[in-house]
Formats: structure tokens, sequence, C-alpha cells
């Protein structure tokens, strides 16, 4: 593959994952992703600090998205409506950005390594202090806040398993709003 190729990012983000999928992460390193996309070396540290963020940089992160939503959310809407509006508008991002077997593909490695359950872990508790942040500036008090950004992140996960699992014909935001759907029966 020529070097002045387009879309070096995407193809870095594809050999990744075909590399972590038939090495294994730990036996993946930069230079094999950089090589499989026909990239340099150099290339690849311009795009991603490490192999890592291959996997979790994301152009439009999606507590920034949750935020986005939340703040634009209509006066009316309750604290948790709010939320899953947002985990919403970032389920819209994410389908948009990466095709559901990519996501699948994605989530069994980081699956099965431990430092990546972490980092993945990390990524979501991120995403709960912000949204429980953007609700705190609309006034919303603790603990309805706090309570609100943990289940509407809990809703996001729950969505995003059942989407990468190919158990439903449904797209990622149709699964959020399925969870969310189970949620109320709930309640």
């Amino acid at each position: 593959m020529a070097r002045w190729e387009p879309d070096a990012r995407g193809r870095m983000v594809s050999a990744a994952l075909d590399l972590f999928a038939e090495k294994g992460y730990d036996k993946t390193t930069a230079g094999d992703i950089a090589a499989r996309a026909g990239v340099t070396e150099r290339t690849f540290f311009r795009h991603f600090a490490d192999k890592r963020e291959v996997l979790f940089a994301n152009p439009s992160p999606l507590d920034e998205v949750v935020v986005k939503a939340i703040a634009a959310a209509d006066e009316h809407a309750t604290p948790l409506q709010m939320v899953l509006d947002g985990v919403r508008a970032a389920a819209v991002g994410l389908a948009e950005a990466r095709t559901r077997d990519q996501a699948a593909q994605r989530s069994r490695i980081v699956e099965s390594t431990p430092a990546l359950q972490e980092r993945e872990l990390l990524k979501m508790a991120a995403m709960t202090t912000a949204a429980q942040a953007a609700l705190a500036e609309r006034g919303v008090g603790d603990p309805a806040a706090a309570v609100a950004a943990h289940t509407g992140v809990a809703v996001f996960q729950a969505a995003f398993s059942r989407w990468v699992s190919g158990a439903t014909g449904l797209g990622l935001p149709e699964c959020i709003d399925e969870a969310a759907a189970a949620l109320r029966a709930l309640a």
C-alpha cells in the first residue's frame, strides 16, 4: 500500500484491530500496526500516543457529546432524560464512526486484556463524572445528578453490549432506546 493513500488514521485503526485479533494485543507493536497500514512508525505516533490509544482515541469523545446534549436539553426534561438523550447522541456518533463489526471486534479485544478493561472502566467513569457535572451546571443537585448520571451510563453500557453481540438487528441508538424503555418498565 502506498504511503500517500488517504485516511491513514482509519487504516491504522483497521490494521490494529486485525493484528490484535490475530496476534493478541500484547504481541502487537506500534511498528506492526504501521507496517500493516502502510505508514511509517513516525506517522503512527503522530496520530496515537501508543497502541492502546488506537482503541480509545475518538475524534469526538463520548463524554463531550453527552455534556453538549445535556447542556442543550429541554428545560422541562428530567435529569435522567437529559442523560439518556446525551448517551443516545453519543451512540449516534459512535455508530457513525464505527461499524457494529468493528465495535464488536474492539470489544472482544478489550474484554480479553485486563489493562484495556481497566481503561474502558475509566472511560465509562469519565462519562459518568462529565454527565454529573453537566447536570450540576443545569442546577440539578445531588443525589439526583449522581443517580441520573450513573443510570444513564449503565443504560449506555447495556445497550452497547447488546449492539455488539449482534443479538438484535437494531442500531446502537435504537439499542439505547430499548434499554431506556426497559429501565422505565422497572419503575
